[in-house]
Order: structure tokens, then sequence, then C-alpha cells
């Protein structure tokens, strides 16, 4: 039996939804040990000074050790 758990991050990029997407699962990693899987709960843009910010909410999900 495996149990698995899931956290929200909230991830940023000037470049797109995807950079945000990839680089929140690549922090989440490097802390996170058996992540599975990321679902992308919500993607929205800011806007700061007239530059374009692109921000997605992702659930990440991980396996936790036995």
């Amino acid at each position: 039996m495996s149990v698995a758990k899931v956290t929200e991050l909230s991830c940023t990029s000037t470049e797109s939804f995807e950079d945000a997407i990839r680089q929140g699962v690549e922090r989440a990693s490097k802390t996170l040990r058996g992540v599975t899987s990321a679902w992308v709960k919500e993607q929205r843009v800011n806007v700061r000074d007239g530059a374009i910010e692109f921000q997605a909410n992702i659930l990440v999900t991980f396996v936790l050790d036995d």
C-alpha cells in the first residue's frame, strides 16, 4: 500500500505558463521525494508596471515514504 499527499504551489514566470509550471515542479522535486504528478488548478496573468507575469497554481502529488 502507498499513501500520497498533495500540496499546492503558486509559481510565476515572465516567460510563459509552461515555464512557471516547469519551474514549480522542478523546485518541488528538490524538496519533496517521490513527486509523481502535477495538476494545473489555475492560471492567470499579473500585470506590474506594464510587464506581464504568468502565474500558475499547481497541485503536486508525491508518495510518502514507508
